[in-house]
């Protein structure tokens, strides 16, 4: 492989990964024992959770295809396994994803002003709610930038205007339980038409 070709491609051995062994070995069992140990706490086994898992055991996998790539510099060629380009579950697909996510909002959408983090939670007796209806969290991320541009405006003085947000919901705290809330990038001030 050309100089140019190793700098960019690296190849990773998933298996070497803690967390890939972690799930390889006990995720069978936790499964086998969610309903029992964890549903009261959790809320129900949601089946998406075995198809995420099965794909982040293939990520990154020869055996479970591949692309081949030739240098144009040098004519050699190697392979590439295919990712599971998850977010969440696989960590090496969700730190890309995040990577491409910030450059694609820096160049294309965020507009060069000052910005500030915005995290917006809510009291522990609501959370339940959205433990059991998911489709409640899509209506979170926008009440919380209604709330933002509400106190905006108000400390403006101004009746219009929109502020520059984007925001993510994590669905867990510090400790890994769960707690719905939102993490927002906001825009210092208000966007007018003039």
């Amino acid at each position: 492989m050309c100089t140019a070709a190793a700098k960019m491609y690296r190849p990773r051995n998933p298996e070497a990964s803690p967390f890939y062994r972690l799930v390889r070995d006990h995720f069978d069992a936790f499964e086998g024992g969610y309903a029992e140990c964890f549903a009261p706490r959790y809320g129900y086994w949601r089946p998406v959770i075995r198809t995420a898992i099965e794909k982040f055991r293939k990520c990154g996998d020869l055996q479970e295809g591949f692309a081949r790539v030739r240098c144009p510099d040098c004519g050699k060629e190697f392979f590439v396994a295919f990712s599971c380009r998850q977010r969440c579950c696989c960590p090496s697909c969700d730190q890309k994803r995040s990577l491409l996510l910030g450059i694609r909002l820096a160049e294309e959408a965020v507009a060069p002003v000052s910005h500030r983090q915005w995290v917006l939670t809510m009291p522990k007796r609501l959370r339940i709610f959205f433990r059991y209806d998911r489709g409640l969290l899509g209506k979170l991320c926008q009440l919380a930038y209604e709330a933002i541009r509400d106190g905006l405006r108000q400390a403006c003085g101004v009746r219009e205007g929109e502020p520059g947000f984007v925001g993510a919901i994590q669905t867990f705290g510090e400790l890994i339980g769960w707690h719905s809330h939102v993490h927002a990038m906001v825009s210092e001030g208000l966007f007018r038409r003039d």
